[in-house]
């Protein structure tokens, strides 16, 4: 196996142990989950663009008779790509000291400020940056609210 195997197999992992924490440990983390909300896709230009290279690598592997494995493992990085990008639906975990998105804790008491779009997307204020939440569904909004109202 080549350096370039090495590096692939390490973005296979990477992506296996994102999509382990995402998936099974993130909703563990910090206590139990009150509310899950489904989010709405981002980024799927680039999800495509990123698959679409991988094709090429795979294509270019094939036309210049390089090593079988390469491209067994280019496949599986682009299917472990095509979930975590399309399959995989992002999510807003509300918890009681504070939620997940993207991720990332925020603790309730880092929120400055929170107002709602004219278009549905709830704005939230950090103290250095501002969080975009757009939601699958208008109706969860209303459950966010319902679920900050009564925990703060």
């Amino acid at each position: 196996m080549s350096l370039t195997d090495y590096v692939i197999i390490a973005f296979i992992a990477l992506f296996l142990l994102y999509a382990i924490f995402d998936e099974f440990i993130m909703g563990k983390l910090r206590g139990e989950t009150h509310l899950k909300i489904l989010l709405q896709r981002r980024n799927k230009l680039d999800s495509l663009i990123f698959i679409g290279l991988i094709a090429i690598l795979i294509y270019n592997n094939a036309i210049h008779q390089g090593p079988q494995i390469t491209s067994v493992l280019l496949m599986a990085l682009a299917l472990i790509a095509a979930w975590t990008f399309w399959i995989r639906r992002p999510k807003l975990l509300l918890k009681k000291a504070g939620f997940f998105y993207a991720n990332a804790w925020i603790a309730w008491s880092r929120i400055g400020a929170m107002n709602l779009s004219e278009d549905g997307v709830l704005v939230i204020q950090l103290e250095h940056r501002r969080l975009l939440i757009h939601v699958k569904q208008l109706d969860d909004l209303e459950s966010i609210y319902n679920f900050m109202v009564n925990n703060q």
